[in-house]
């Protein structure tokens, strides 16, 4: 997802979103554990994909104190 798409999500839908991720970079790790992890691009991925969630949501905090 785009960090365009992300900006226009509400910060509850955005943190809703990082759970999400969160729980999938969970269970890829316990694929990796056991050795089940077919593809380890996927844990990269999910782990960027929740540090941009993350960025958004600190940017809409900033902005939100700013005013």
């Amino acid at each position: 997802m785009s960090a365009k798409e992300l900006r226009e999500k509400t910060p509850d839908q955005l943190r809703e979103q990082l759970a999400e991720l969160k729980k999938a970079q969970f269970n890829l790790r316990f694929q990796q554990a056991t050795g089940q992890l077919e593809n380890p691009a996927q844990m990269r991925k999910a782990r960027r994909e929740a540090a941009q969630v993350l960025t958004v949501l600190n940017e809409k905090a900033a902005e939100a104190a700013g005013e």
